[in-house]
């Protein structure tokens, strides 16, 4: 109380969520053991309840409120985003998604519907796993944009890998959206990779067909 939430170490943070020990050690030895054997927040945000309990001195209890902390964290980072943000350049878009995909141990494709102004319409996400010509089928992309009668599209995947660089396969997505984007008369903007801390726009690398 008297200095302050951000004078406290990562390990006194997690103590407070966890608000007991054990029989055996003290709430704060208890939530160093936590963080020494995870490394990092991010990773304890990926990693599972049973995770969790495997630690001795964490129970279900305890885990869920751990997990649930940071998962609020999550969501006060999309808070800012909520109410249709302009997107008029990548590097808004990087904002809007970084918080939401930093995380994903998986390739996750989103399409953000836009209305003639630009302003955010539904954001969607359209699928999971490796990203293919075959797996992304313009049908999905565009029934959306349809259904929320949207005047433009961005499209969005992220790297797990952290390296945004475009592979051929994304390559190869974009130029069948692109396509299709012509044919409906709704425009495929950009399609933005994000990595780790960075993005790569087809747009501003002028790679959009």
């Amino acid at each position: 109380m008297h200095y302050g939430k951000e004078a406290l170490a990562i390990h006194e943070l997690i103590a407070i969520i966890l608000r007991t020990g054990s029989n055996r050690q003290s709430v704060l030895s208890l939530a160093q053991l936590v963080y020494q054997k995870f490394r990092s927040m991010r990773t304890i945000s990926q990693t599972s309840i049973q995770d969790l309990m495997t630690i001795q001195g964490i129970g279900e209890a305890k885990a869920i409120q751990l997990l649930a902390a940071l998962e609020l964290g999550r969501r006060m980072h999309l808070e800012h985003f909520s109410e249709q943000p302009s997107l008029h350049s990548p590097q808004s878009v990087y904002q809007l998604m970084h918080d939401e995909v930093n995380m994903l141990n998986q390739e996750h494709f989103y399409a953000l519907y836009l209305d003639t102004k630009g302003h955010l319409i539904q954001k969607q996400c359209l699928f999971v796993g490796s990203l293919n010509a075959s797996l992304v089928h313009p049908r999905e992309v565009f029934k959306y944009a349809v259904t929320h009668s949207a005047a433009a599209i961005i499209v969005v995947h992220n790297h797990p890998s952290g390296d945004p660089t475009p592979s051929l396969s994304d390559l190869n997505v974009t130029k069948v959206l692109a396509e299709a984007g012509r044919m409906m008369e709704i425009s495929i903007l950009d399609h933005i990779i994000i990595g780790k801390g960075r993005y790569h726009s087809f747009k501003e690398a002028k790679q959009m067909p």
